[in-house]
C-alpha cells in the first residue's frame, strides 16, 4: 500500500474502516488492514467520502468583484452588464491568475472535479485560451471540464454560432447555451436547437443555462427535453438554474418534470447566487428563487448543487466551498427533514459526479482514489458545521490539508474545549 486512511467513518456503513490505496486507486476497504504504508492518516472516526464535484462555476469571472464597478442593485441583469464591460479588459494572465487562485481555494475544500463555464462572446476567445492552459496545468490534482458558454446569447451576439464552433474546435469539453437571455423567443429556440445539434455533431455533453428568470413564460426546458430525446442524447444534457420552474403553475410543472425524467436531463441548482438574484421584481412576499428540487428528486431526476460564482459581478461572496451551497439549500429549499439532510452531501458528491460523467468515481475497490476526510463524524454534521477538510486526496496523493479550528471557553474558572458535534 502507498497510503492508508485509518478508522474512517463511511456513510451508510456500520463501524469504522481502513482504506488502502495503491497508486491512484482504492485497493481495499476493511475494518482492519494489517498492512503498513509510507503515508498513514488517522481519521479517528471522521467521515470519509469521495471528493467533492463542482458542477457549475465561472472561472473566467471569479475574483472580479468591483471591477470595473460594484453591482449596486445586486441584480442578475446589472451583473451581466458589468461583466460585459469587464470582459473587454481580460488578458490571458489575468484569467489564469484568478482561476488558479480560485481552484486552490476549491481544492482546499475537497473539490477535485470542476465544470467551468467560460464566456465565448469574445472574438479573441481570451478567457477560453487561458482556461485551456489552466486545465492542463492542474490536471494532476483537479479534472476540469470547460463549457463553451455564450453569455450574451448565440444569436444576440455577432457571430455567436461561429464563436461556439471555434471554442469547440479549440478544445472546449461541453456545449453551453442561454436561451432565455436571447432577444426573442425565436432566438431562444434556435439557441437550444443549435446547442444540442452541436453536442450531437461534436460528441460532447451539453449544459445550458436555462430559464434563469422569474418569468413563468420562460419555458425553454421543455424544448431541451424534447430535443434531447429526438437526438438520442439522454443522460448527456444538463439544464442549469431552471429557476422559472418555481413560478410555473403546478399542472405545467408536473408535466414538465415527467418530460425531464424521460429525457434523462440533469438539473443543477445554484442556491448561493439564485437566493440573492431571484425575486428582484417582486413585492412582498418575495419568492425564494429555486427550481423544484424536492419534486425533481422525488421523481428520480438527478439534481446537484453548483457554486456558480466566487466574488464576481453576480455574487460578491464565496470561498469556493460547495458545502455553503448545501447549507443554503437546506434552508431555502426547506430540506430539513432527516432523510433530506442525510442525502444533502450527495448533491455535491455522487449526484454531481453523475452529471460530470466521472465514471471511475466512488468509494470502492478499483475506484480512483479521490477522497476527503472531514472534521465531522457524519454527513449531516459536515453540512451543519461546514466542517474543515482535514485531508484531501487526489489520485492517491494528499493534495491539501487543513488544521481544524479548536475553540475553548472559560467556564467556572477553567478553560474547557468545545467541539460543535455531539
Amino acid at each position: 500500500m502507498d497510503l492508508i486512511i485509518r478508522r474512517a467513518a463511511i456513510q451508510g456503513s456500520e463501524g469504522l474502516h481502513d482504506i488502502g490505496i495503491r497508486g491512484d486507486r482504492i485497493d481495499v476497504l476493511t475494518p482492519h488492514l494489517g498492512e503498513r504504508a509510507p503515508v498513514e492518516l488517522d481519521a479517528a472516526g471522521s467521515l470519509v467520502t469521495p471528493s467533492l464535484v463542482e458542477t457549475h462555476i465561472h472561472l473566467d469571472a471569479v475574483l472580479t468583484v468591483g471591477q470595473p464597478r460594484h453591482n449596486r442593485t445586486g441584480s442578475l441583469f446589472e451583473g451581466i452588464e458589468i461583466w460585459g464591460e469587464r470582459i473587454k479588459t481580460l488578458t490571458h494572465e489575468d484569467v489564469k491568475q484568478r482561476a488558479t487562485t480560485a481552484l486552490k481555494w476549491m481544492l482546499a475544500h475537497g473539490v477535485t472535479h470542476v465544470r467551468t463555464h467560460v464566456d465565448v462572446c469574445d472574438p479573441n476567445l481570451t478567457a477560453l485560451g487561458a482556461l485551456l492552459e489552466v486545465r492542463e496545468d492542474v490536471r494532476d490534482a483537479i479534472t476540469i471540464q470547460i463549457v463553451a458558454f455564450p453569455q450574451q446569447g448565440i444569436y444576440s451576439f455577432p457571430d455567436g454560432e461561429q464563436l461556439m464552433i471555434r471554442a469547440l474546435e479549440m478544445g472546449a469539453d461541453v456545449v453551453g447555451g442561454i436561451p432565455h437571455y436571447e432577444w426573442t423567443r425565436e432566438y431562444g429556440e434556435r439557441d437550444v436547437r443549435t446547442v444540442l445539434r452541436l453536442a450531437a455533431e461534436y460528441d460532447r455533453p451539453a449544459d445550458l443555462h436555462c430559464d434563469e428568470t422569474d418569468d413563468d413564460q420562460s419555458r425553454f426546458l421543455e424544448l431541451v427535453a424534447a430535443e434531447t430525446v429526438r437526438l438520442g442524447l439522454q443522460g448527456r444534457v444538463t439544464a442549469s438554474h431552471t429557476t422559472a420552474m418555481h413560478s410555473y403553475n403546478n399542472a405545467y410543472a408536473y408535466r414538465l418534470i415527467r418530460w425531464i425524467r424521460k429525457a434523462g436531463v440533469h438539473i443543477i441548482t445554484n442556491p448561493l447566487d439564485n437566493s440573492v438574484l431571484q425575486g428582484r421584481f417582486d413585492n412582498y412576499p418575495i419568492r425564494r428563487g429555486f427550481t423544484r428540487v424536492k419534486e425533481l428528486l422525488a421523481n428520480g431526476i438527478n439534481v446537484c448543487i453548483g457554486h456558480d460564482s466566487i466574488m464576481d459581478p453576480w455574487y460578491p461572496l464565496g470561498v469556493g466551498d460547495p458545502l455553503q451551497g448545501c447549507f443554503v439549500m437546506v434552508h431555502y429549499g426547506q430540506m430539513s427533514g432527516r432523510d433530506e439532510l442525510e442525502m444533502m452531501l450527495d448533491l455535491v458528491t455522487s449526484r454531481a459526479a453523475a452529471c460530470f460523467g466521472a465514471d471511475d468515481y466512488g468509494l470502492g475497490a478499483g475506484k480512483r482514489a479521490d477522497l476527503v476526510v472531514f472534521d465531522a463524524p457524519t454527513a449531516v454534521d459536515a453540512v451543519r458545521t461546514m466542517a474543515a477538510r482535514r485531508w484531501v486526496i487526489s489520485r492517491g496523493r494528499v493534495v491539501a490539508e487543513t488544521q481544524p479550528a479548536r475553540s475553548t471557553v472559560r467556564w467556572n474558572g477553567r478553560d474547557e474545549a468545545v467541539r460543535f458535534v455531539l
